[in-house]
C-alpha cells in the first residue's frame, strides 16, 4: 500500500512538473510573439509611439483634478468626466480629435440648455404634472434624435454629437425630478466636459501634432506610385524570357499585388480623412481652404483605374499563353507603352507632392506616340491573329463539307458500325483549330487592357487637374498656343474598338 502511494505520488509530482513546462513554454512563446508584434507596429509608423505617449500624459494631468485636492473640491465627483472625455475624444489626428471634441462640447452645450427649458416648463404645476412632462419630453426627444441619426449626412458628420446629446438631456433632466441641485451638477459636468476637451485640443495641435490632410495627401501620392509599379512589373514579367512560369521571383508578385490591393481598399480611409481633415484649421498657399474632398475624387478615380491594372495581373496567370515568338514581336511598343503609362502616373505623384501643376503637353506627346507605336505594329502583323485563322477555317469548312456528303450517302449501311468514325475526327479537328487561335486571345486580352488604361488614365489626369487648379497649386510655365487634350488618344483607341472613358 506504501509502495502504490509513492509511485502516485512520483506520477502527480511528473505530471505538475510536465504541466508547468508547458505552461512555461507556452508563455515564453506567446510573450516574444507579443513583443515582436509591438515592435512591428512601431516601425511601421513611430507617430503611433508617440500618441500613446502623449495619450498617457494627457491622462496623468486630467487625473490630477481627481488627485489633488483643493481641485477636487472645486470640481467634484463630476471630475471623472474629463478623464473619459480625454479617453473618448483624444484620437489619433488633429481632425478626428477635433471633430469629436467640438461634437462632444456642442452637444453637451445643447442638451443642457434644452434640459433646463423642461425643467422649468415642468416646475410651473404640480409633482405629477412634472413627472408626466419629463416623461413625454424624454420619449419625443429620444425618438426624435435617434431618428435623426438614420440621416447619411448627420450620421456622417455629427453623430457623435447627438448621441451625446442625448446622453446628457436624459441625465440632466431625469436627474431633476430627484435632484434639486441639479444646476450644480450640469454646471460641473460642462466644465470638467471643457477640461477634457481643451487638453485634448492643446495636445493635438501643440504637441508633436499628426494631421488628417498630411495623411490623405501621403496617402494620394503613395497610391499613384504603387499603381506605377504595378503596372510596369505587370508588363515586365508578361516579357520575360524564363520558360517557368513558377520560377519567377516572387517579389514581383508581391510589388504587382500591393501595387493595386492598396488603392482598392482605400475608399473607406480616403473618406474618412477627407472628412477629418475638413475639420482642421489648415490652409492653402493662398489662404484658401484646402479641397479635401478632390483628394476623394482622385482616389475614386484612382480606383476605377486600378481595376484595369487587377485584370492585367490576371493575363500573367493565364492557363493559354500566347508563345513567345508572337509575344517578342510586339515587345518593345507594349513595353514603352506600359512605362509612359507609369511615367505620367509619377508625374502626377510628383505634382501632388510638390504642389505644382505637371506638363500635360509632354505627357501627353509622349503617350501618343507610345500609342502609335503600338497600333502600327498591331497593324503590321495582323495575319498572326486572323489570317492563319481564315485559312484553317476555309479548310475546315470544305473538310466538312466533304465529310458530310460522305456520311450521308453511307448512313444506311454504317449507322450501326462501330468501325466507322465520322464525326470525332472532325470535332478532334476543330478543338485543335480552336486551340491554336485561342492561343492568340490572351495577348489580344494584354494589348486591349493597355489601350483601355489609357482611356482611364484619362480621367485620373483630369481630376488631378481640378484638384490642382482648387489648391492653387504653382502653374507651370509652358507657351499660350498649346493646347492639352487626349483627342489623338481616343482616336487611336476607337479605332481598336474600345470605347472612350468619361467622367463619372
Amino acid at each position: 500500500m506504501a509502495e502504490s502511494n509513492y509511485f502516485a505520488s512520483n506520477n502527480r509530482r511528473h505530471w505538475i512538473w510536465k504541466n508547468m513546462n508547458s505552461v512555461g513554454e507556452k508563455v515564453k512563446r506567446y510573450s516574444g510573439l507579443a513583443w515582436r508584434t509591438a515592435v512591428k507596429v512601431g516601425k511601421e509608423d513611430p507617430r503611433r509611439v508617440v500618441h500613446s505617449l502623449k495619450v498617457g500624459l494627457a491622462l496623468t494631468l486630467v487625473s490630477l483634478l481627481y488627485l489633488i485636492k483643493p481641485l477636487f473640491r472645486g470640481i467634484g465627483q463630476n471630475a471623472m468626466s474629463a478623464v473619459l472625455t480625454v479617453v473618448v475624444v483624444m484620437e489619433f489626428t488633429v481632425g478626428a480629435t477635433l471633430g469629436k471634441g467640438l461634437n462632444r462640447g456642442l452637444g453637451t452645450l445643447l442638451a443642457g440648455s434644452l434640459a433646463f427649458l423642461v425643467e422649468y416648463i415642468a416646475d410651473i404645476a404640480g409633482r405629477v404634472f412634472q413627472a408626466v412632462f419629463i416623461g413625454a419630453a424624454v420619449f419625443v426627444l429620444g425618438a426624435t434624435t435617434t431618428y435623426v441619426r438614420f440621416i447619411p449626412h448627420i450620421k456622417k458628420n455629427y453623430d457623435y454629437g447627438v448621441m451625446i446629446f442625448l446622453l446628457t438631456f436624459n441625465l440632466i433632466t431625469v436627474s431633476s425630478y430627484r435632484v434639486d441641485n441639479v444646476w450644480e451638477i450640469a454646471k460641473d459636468r460642462i466644465a470638467t466636459i471643457a477640461i477634457g476637451g481643451g487638453l485634448c485640443l492643446v495636445m493635438s495641435l501643440l504637441v508633436f501634432p499628426n494631421w488628417s490632410g498630411e495623411d490623405l495627401h501621403n496617402s494620394t501620392i503613395s497610391k499613384l506610385e504603387g499603381l506605377a509599379n504595378s503596372i510596369e512589373a505587370c508588363v515586365v514579367r508578361y516579357f520575360h524570357d524564363s520558360e517557368n512560369q513558377e520560377t519567377q521571383d516572387d517579389s514581383t508578385e508581391d510589388l504587382i499585388y500591393k501595387g493595386y490591393k492598396a488603392v482598392l481598399d482605400s475608399r473607406a480611409k480616403d473618406e474618412t480623412l477627407a472628412l477629418q481633415a475638413s475639420w482642421e484649421p489648415r490652409c492653402s498657399r493662398y489662404c484658401h481652404r484646402i479641397p479635401w474632398h478632390q483628394y476623394a475624387r482622385v482616389g475614386a478615380a484612382l480606383r476605377q483605374f486600378s481595376y484595369t491594372v487587377v485584370a492585367l495581373h490576371g493575363c500573367l496567370r493565364s492557363e493559354i499563353q500566347t508563345p513567345k515568338s508572337i509575344r517578342a514581336l510586339y515587345k518593345d511598343s507594349c513595353m514603352r507603352l506600359g512605362e509612359e503609362v507609369s511615367k505620367v502616373l509619377r508625374e502626377l505623384a510628383n505634382s501632388i507632392r510638390n504642389n505644382s501643376q505637371f506638363s500635360t503637353q509632354t505627357l501627353s506627346n509622349n503617350l501618343n506616340e507610345a500609342l502609335q507605336d503600338l497600333d502600327n505594329a498591331l497593324k503590321s502583323q495582323p495575319q498572326l491573329v486572323l489570317g492563319s485563322r481564315n485559312g484553317r477555317v476555309q479548310k475546315l469548312e470544305a473538310e466538312d463539307t466533304a465529310a458530310a456528303r460522305t456520311s450521308l450517302s453511307s448512313v444506311k449501311n454504317d449507322f450501326f458500325s462501330p468501325r466507322k468514325k465520322v464525326l470525332r475526327p472532325q470535332l478532334s479537328k476543330s478543338a485543335i483549330i480552336s486551340l491554336e487561335f485561342s492561343e492568340a486571345l490572351p495577348f489580344a486580352a494584354f494589348t486591349s487592357l493597355l489601350l483601355e488604361m489609357v482611356a482611364k488614365l484619362d480621367h485620373v489626369m483630369v481630376e488631378v487637374e481640378e484638384l490642382g487648379r482648387m489648391a492653387h497649386f504653382r502653374e507651370f510655365k509652358e507657351d499660350d498656343e498649346i493646347v492639352v487634350t487626349f483627342e489623338k488618344s481616343k482616336m487611336i483607341i476607337a479605332q481598336n474598338g474600345l470605347p472612350s472613358y468619361g467622367a463619372e
